[in-house]
C-alpha cells in the first residue's frame, strides 16, 4: 500500500494526457502543492500518450506511470480511444485511470465507464 501512496520515499510516477497548457497549469501546481511525493510527465495528445505507455521512441527510458490522468478531448487520438487502447492492454490494463474533463454529459461520463476508467472528474 505504501507505493500507491507515495509513501516512504517512493514517489507516485503520474501520466498527464492534457493538451491545454491553462489546466496543466493548474493540476501542477495542485501537485506541488500536495504532501505527496510525485513525479508528474505531461503528454499533449493520444499518440504522444501511446508512444509515452509503450516506451516508443524518444520515450523508451520512461517509467512506468502509477497513475493516469487523462483528458477526453485530445488532439490525434482522443480520450476515449486512448482510454480503450490502455483498457485493452494486458500490459497497461491495470493502471488507474483518471477521466479529467469540463464535460458533464451523460454519454461521455457512461463511455468512460464503460471503457473501465477509474473515476471521472
Amino acid at each position: 500500500m505504501a507505493r500507491e501512496l507515495g509513501i516512504q520515499g517512493n514517489p507516485i510516477e503520474i501520466l498527464l494526457i492534457e493538451d491545454n497548457p491553462g489546466d496543466v497549469r493548474l493540476i501542477m501546481e495542485i501537485f506541488r502543492e500536495s504532501a505527496m511525493e510525485n513525479r508528474v510527465a505531461v503528454v499533449k495528445d493520444g499518440v504522444e500518450a501511446m508512444a509515452y505507455l509503450h516506451k516508443a521512441g524518444e520515450y523508451r527510458m520512461v517509467n512506468r506511470p502509477d497513475l493516469i490522468l487523462l483528458d477526453l478531448n485530445l488532439p490525434r487520438k482522443d480520450g476515449r480511444t486512448v482510454l480503450s487502447e490502455i483498457k485493452g492492454d494486458p500490459d497497461l490494463h491495470s493502471i488507474p485511470v483518471i477521466v479529467l474533463t469540463s464535460s458533464d454529459a451523460e454519454e461521455d461520463i457512461r463511455r468512460a465507464y464503460e471503457l473501465r476508467a477509474n473515476c471521472y472528474i
